[in-house]
Order: C-alpha cells, then sequence, then structure tokens
C-alpha cells in the first residue's frame, strides 16, 4: 500500500535483514536516507535495483520533509537510517512528523536495534533503562546532562564516537562513579567486542587500548554500585573523612561521585554526621 515505510537495516551482518524490509525497499519508487552511499551499498548487498534516493539528514529542511512526504501519497516511500531502526538519533521523527501532517499512513517494518542489542549482551538490567542518544560533546554541557540523570533508578545507554569514548567513560566515571558499565562496538559485525567492567576501569582500558567502530555504552543503575561497594559504616566513614576538610554540600557531592550513590541520600547523611559532629 502506499505511505512512508520506516524499514530497519542490519547494523552490520546482512543476514539480519528480514524478508518484509527487503519487500518493501523492493517495492519502494522513492527511498530517503540519511546517506544515499549507505543506502545504495545495501541495495547493491540485496541485490535490488536502487530507486531515487534522496539525502534527509540532520541538515535536511522542512520542506524537504514535505516534498519526500509527498511521495509517499500514491507510491511507497521507505526511510532508511544507516543503521538499525529508523527514528533513533536520526532524523526520522521530523520525516514522520511531515507525513502524518499530510495525512500521509505511516508504518514500520522493525529491524534490528542497537540499544536492545548491547543491552542483552551487556547483562545489565533492562528494565528500567534510559537511552541518552549522543552526550554533548564539550566538557560544560556533557557533566550538566550527567548530572540531570545521575540519580535516575535505571540502567543509562547512548552512543558514543570512538574517539571521544574514554573521554566520556571517564567524565561517567567521574560522575556516576564506579558504576557497573558495558562498552559494546561493531555490534553483528566481524570485529563485534563487549568490554565490562566498572567505569573506571573501563575509562583505563579505552587509554591504553583505543575501540574502533561503532560504540554503545550501557551503565549499570545506581543499586548496581551500591550493591558492591560500600556498607553504612564504610560510607559513613568516608563522609567523615570529607568533611574534615569540605563543608556538608562539597562532602556530598564528592561522595556521592566517587561510589555512584544517589546525592540526596549522601547528603541527608552528611548532615546527620555533621550535626553529631557539632553536638
Amino acid at each position: 500500500m502506499p505511505g512512508l515505510y520506516l524499514v530497519g537495516t542490519p547494523l552490520g551482518n546482512l543476514g539480519d535483514m528480514t524478508a518484509r524490509g527487503r519487500a518493501v525497499l523492493a517495492a519502494a519508487s522513492l527511498v530517503a536516507a540519511e546517506d544515499t552511499r549507505v543506502a545504495r551499498r545495501l541495495f547493491s548487498a540485496l541485490g535490488l535495483a536502487a530507486p531515487k534516493i534522496v539525502r534527509f539528514d540532520r541538515q535536511a529542511s522542512a520542506a524537504t520533509a514535505a516534498y519526500i512526504a509527498a511521495h509517499a501519497r500514491r507510491e511507497v516511500l521507505a526511510f532508511v537510517s544507516d543503521a538499525g531502526m529508523p527514528g533513533i538519533a536520526d532524523p526520522g521523527a521530523e520525516l514522520v512528523k511531515a507525513a502524518r501532517a499530510a495525512g500521509i499512513p505511516v508504518t514500520a517494518v522493525p529491524g534490528p536495534s542497537a540499544i536492545a542489542t548491547a543491552i542483552a549482551i551487556s547483562g545489565l538490567p533492562a528494565e528500567p533503562f534510559l537511552f541518552l542518544g549522543f552526550l554533548p560533546p564539550k566538557t560544560g554541557p556533557r557533566a550538566r546532562r550527567l548530572v540531570e540523570f545521575r540519580d535516575v533508578a535505571a540502567s543509562l545507554v547512548l552512543f558514543e564516537a570512538p574517539h571521544r569514548a574514554g573521554e566520556t567513560l571517564a567524565a561517567l566515571a567521574e560522575i556516576l562513579g564506579p558504576r557497573p558499565a558495558a562498552l559494546a562496538r561493531e555490534l553483528t559485525k566481524l570485529h563485534e567486542e563487549c568490554r565490562i567492567g566498572t567505569l573506571p576501569e573501563l575509562a583505563a582500558q579505552c587509554e591504553a587500548d583505543p575501540p574502533r567502530g561503532e560504540i554503545v555504552i550501557v551503565v549499570g543503575p545506581p543499586h548496581a554500585a551500591r550493591e558492591t561497594t560500600l556498607d553504612e559504616a564504610a560510607l559513613d566513614a568516608k563522609i567523615t573523612a570529607a568533611l574534615a576538610t569540605l563543608g556538608v554540600r562539597d562532602a556530598a557531592d564528592r561522595i556521592a561521585a566517587e561510589q555512584g550513590l544517589p546525592r540526596r541520600q549522601v547528603y541527608a547523611r552528611a548532615l546527620a554526621l555533621a550535626g553529631k559532629r557539632r553536638a
């Protein structure tokens, strides 16, 4: 039927292409793609003749979205991202909005997801998880974003470029503490790898052996770090030592970051201990 089809494509292994996805691509008269070169390689690998392919990336205008959507009134139009399920960390949402505004049917042909794949092989909790996409590359905005989600009781999943992976893991370790984590790269491809460890350990590994390829980082929830770090007495000892040189607020910030604990919990305990010292 005519309309816009969001077609999931393989992360790397072409064997993951679904039969329905291949059939939709074969029937499409127009394909919108993040990168036309990647799309043409996919069609070639699947043995399909490539139809007209229009680039639709993050720089695409609203007029481009409207132009592409208009073709789906009487034709089959497919949108493919570079890999995985469209609409996640790509401009697919803008195209869907344009199609719906024009009264065009939108459906999805499900396919692989780097997010779900990384969580599955990490062994970290998936209920719940929070996808952060790509973090800001600059130090200040990145730190503010991480602090925003520091106390969320969920695993965190994010994408990262290989040349920033070590720096990002170090920032995660500084703000979230020694939580268990996984760095998954080149999923479903020849050099697939999943590194497991705490955030500080993974940051050190990246410094010694920089990763390559497409990267997904999975970070366990706050309680996963608490289960393997401090008991109450040990936590009190660390807070007391910090209070010897810092105020309550700064001491709480430091210990919460070091231990991957919710700041509110540590701050409340620091207030109590500071009160005992003054009594």
